[in-house]
């Protein structure tokens, strides 16, 4: 998938037909995981050219994710529920994309009303079962970036009821705690998540074997 025969044999296809967008799709995918953004994104620009509603919250999610253009993702994303309405692309919602890149640019009060609305949804719509733990522990994160260190907990915890040995929410339970006075308890969760951490029990999207995710603590 790395190679230039890939890249060749799907040239050969553009030659062919031009105007399919997949092509440009597959000719794009293995440059951006190996850090190629600029001529990744691109690719998927002609993608988007040839079907819009097929490739543009896929490359939203590329400018998220992995190209760290948050503005530039934002924009895309708003842009697809416009035309398309409110769905999922890589098994999340427009709205926690949208979350993740205010908290990347610092905007902490947007990214807490916007997990909130897309909290809110999966809880009419679907049911608590649906919640997933990244979706809490960003919007906890949003909390604590507020300093509002209970309602962090409170969301921490509910990551954990789903993923009970996730260290990076476990760490930054630890924090809020400390903030609250409760040292003891922080310095021994804090332990615990370390332990947990170095054991691999951290943000498990499939991605991440390529980013770094916001927030994910380094263990080693």
């Amino acid at each position: 998938m790395y190679s230039q025969d890939w890249q060749d044999e799907i040239d050969k296809g553009i030659q062919a037909d031009s105007t399919i967008a997949y092509l440009y799709q597959q000719k794009a995918m293995p440059l951006i995981k190996q850090g190629k953004y600029e001529i990744g994104l691109s690719l998927l620009d002609k993608a988007v050219k040839f079907d819009r509603q097929k490739w543009q919250d896929y490359r939203a999610f590329v400018k998220c994710i992995f190209a760290k253009r948050y503005r530039d993702a934002i924009v895309d994303f708003n842009d697809c529920k416009q035309r398309f309405g409110d769905a999922y692309v890589m098994d999340h919602s427009y709205d926690f994309y949208l979350g993740l890149s205010y908290l990347q640019l610092n905007e902490f009060k947007k990214a807490e009303e916007t997990f909130k609305s897309d909290y809110d949804y999966i809880i009419k719509a679907k049911g608590k079962d649906w919640l997933h733990h990244l979706d809490l522990f960003y919007f906890g994160i949003a909390k604590y970036e507020l300093r509002k260190y209970e309602e962090a907990i409170e969301l921490f915890n509910m990551a954990l009821e789903i993923y009970p040995k996730f260290s990076d929410v476990q760490a930054y339970k630890a924090i809020c705690l400390n903030k609250l006075g409760k040292r003891n308890e922080a310095i021994e969760l804090d332990k615990l998540a370390e332990l947990n951490g170095k054991a691999g029990n951290s943000i498990n999207e499939d991605n991440v074997d390529y980013e770094r995710y916001p927030y994910q603590i380094r263990w080693d």
